[in-house]
């Protein structure tokens, strides 16, 4: 059995491209956007596209879990910074706020996942996010900063109520409005 050969470097810079375009293509024109805009809001030829991803399916199965992954990413970074000593109800706010911001454009996608019954396999990022933001929350209630019957579940039901059809100012009052829920932090006047 031969090993297999890495992407080459031009096909990781497309498949990065084509998932770019294809979000915010499916952001700006809704599900029904044709592969041949993706394509061409890609920069790339409508064939490189398809060797990518066959249907559209595939095609947003991949950039939800594009975003899976990122937001993975982002916990484990936040963590990181946790363990290097940052405050973790800093971190959790700061990565909900963040979270929140890329499900505006991610959003449109997910609803795309839902109209086309695109249905990603690997739960490996989730989990990982999972386990990040529970180590965060766990953090900052070893610090009393974070109320103790907080759980992944609770951010999750969050993310899933989060204004994201709403300006960014209307966002920002909602982490504002949300933190002291989770926080033992009592909310100042004016946030």
């Amino acid at each position: 059995m031969t090993p297999a050969r890495a992407p080459r470097a031009d096909a990781v810079r497309n498949r990065k491209k084509i998932l770019a375009a294809a979000g915010e293509q499916i952001t700006a024109h809704g599900p029904e956007v044709g592969m041949d805009e993706i394509a061409a809001a890609a920069g790339v030829a409508v064939g490189t596209l398809y060797r990518h991803f066959p249907t559209k399916t595939d095609l947003v199965v991949a950039a939800v879990a594009a975003y899976v992954a990122r937001v993975a990413d982002d916990a484990e970074t936040a963590l990181s910074r946790v363990q290097a000593g940052a405050h973790a109800v800093d971190e959790l706010t700061a990565f909900l706020g963040r979270v929140v911001e890329a499900s505006v454009t991610d959003r449109a996608v997910k609803a795309a996942a839902q109209t086309l019954g695109a249905e990603p396999g690997d739960r490996g990022d989730e989990d990982r996010a999972g386990t990040a933001v529970a180590a965060l929350i766990r953090a900052g209630q070893a610090d009393g900063d974070i109320h103790p019957d907080v759980t992944v579940s609770d951010i999750y039901l969050l993310f899933s109520t989060a204004p994201t059809d709403q300006p960014s100012a209307a966002r920002a009052r909602w982490l504002a409005l949300v933190t002291p829920g989770l926080t033992t932090r009592a909310r100042q006047a004016g946030n």
